[in-house]
């Protein structure tokens, strides 16, 4: 793979507004590149500069080497994919797919043939002569899928595509994008604020915050290894523990004092030393939840961790259990996973006494941590009420 689809120095002001900062990066040929990130973060801004709606201010936007900044929408080698399908009412779904083609005076031969294939693509051969009203909402977006590519562009764009769909329809028509992106093999720009959408289908994923580029990495590193707090709970849910480095075990884990919880021990992600101060990510389902006997004292293993706990709040979730648990001054989410599922078993429950433990390396040492980010972005808990339980 090589470099395509190329940003360099890009800019956008609205205003006194900026609305992307000055962003560098590049999307390989063939990948599922998604720009993630919350809503006025700059991802929709950059996709509509490559498509042409809007022109940067600064930077350039290259396809194959070729600066497209200046030119219109019209002469790029992209097409776009819009959240409202954007479909034309009065048009049968085969005439809304074959649009471009007629307006590029194509022989109506290769027109046929043409929409021919892409029905077959997207599987809308038997809806071919029906009206958009007449097929649901994923038909729908199939239909502006196949229009896009018919014309057989360089680069495909997708804004919020799935947004206007229900869940179980979203995760469906995922598959059956992976699947056409698979079998027509082109680049796809992908934007959408679901950090599921973007992890389900993505190569590589860029987190946008602030117009800005936050980290790019594939799914896996951006959620096992996020370099700000703001990745780590935008991508997922996370605890954040903050304490101070207090010794040295090895050369492979140091021991942290955490705030108004104790000692811990984390894995050596970067170079640490005696003092430092540091901030953890440590996602819910790293850790294991066990009850606790009224004398039992456990001492930490090398590269291991357990503290005790009390359970604030506890959730049922069909495939899992959520519970909010009492660690000295934190209150830390943990997440058990029933793979198996025993109905006369006794789990934890509310007020119980219970171990919380992990692995060291499951926690990830993050470079940037912004208190606000961990308030703003981390999920509203329930259960307030119990905080002042001991």
């Amino acid at each position: 793979m090589s470099d395509f689809l190329v940003f360099e120095g890009v800019t956008k002001r609205f205003g006194d507004f900026v609305a992307v900062n000055d962003v560098s990066f590049s999307v390989e040929r063939g990948e599922i590149f998604s720009l993630l990130g919350p809503s006025g973060c700059g991802k929709t801004t950059l996709l509509r500069m490559v498509a042409g709606f809007i022109a940067p201010d600064e930077g350039r936007i290259l396809i194959e080497g070729q600066d497209i900044s200046e030119l219109p929408p019209e002469r790029r080698p992209v097409n776009t994919v819009f959240q409202s399908y954007a479909l034309f009412p009065h048009l049968t779904i085969c005439e809304n797919i074959g649009f471009g083609l007629r307006m590029a005076k194509r022989p109506k031969t290769l027109i046929d043939s043409e929409v021919d294939r892409m029905l077959k693509l997207v599987d809308l051969v038997d809806h071919a002569d029906k009206k958009p009203n007449l097929i649901s909402g994923g038909q729908k977006q199939r239909v502006a899928i196949a229009r896009a590519l018919v014309n057989k562009p360089r680069v495909l764009l997708l804004d919020e595509p799935l947004a206007a769909l229900d869940l179980k329809l979203r995760q469906r028509l995922l598959v059956e994008m992976d699947e056409i992106h698979d079998e027509v093999g082109i680049t796809f720009l992908y934007v959408t604020h679901d950090q599921t959408e973007a992890m389900a289908i993505s190569d590589r994923i860029g987190v946008m915050n602030k117009g800005g580029i936050a980290q790019i990495g594939n799914p896996v590193e951006i959620y096992e290894s996020p370099i700000s707090s703001f990745v780590a709970a935008f991508i997922g849910d996370t605890n954040f523990l903050r304490g101070r480095i207090t010794a040295k075990e090895g050369t492979d884990y140091s021991v942290a004092t955490v705030d108004g919880v104790g000692e811990i021990r984390l894995f050596n992600d970067r170079p640490l030393q005696i003092g430092d101060e540091i901030a953890l990510s440590l996602r819910p389902e790293k850790l294991r939840i066990e009850r606790q006997s009224a004398t039992e004292e456990v001492e930490n293993g090398v590269g291991r961790n357990r503290v005790p706990g009390m359970v604030e709040d506890v959730i049922y979730l069909g495939s899992m259990t959520r519970y909010w648990v009492r660690v000295g001054e934190q209150r830390v989410m943990v997440e058990r996973q029933h793979s198996r599922y025993l109905l006369d078993e006794t789990p934890p429950t509310w007020k119980d006494r219970v171990w919380l433990s992990w692995r060291a390396d499951d926690g990830c040492v993050l470079s940037d941590f912004s208190p606000e980010d961990a308030e703003l972005l981390s999920l509203p808990t329930v259960g307030d009420h119990a905080k002042d339980l001991s």
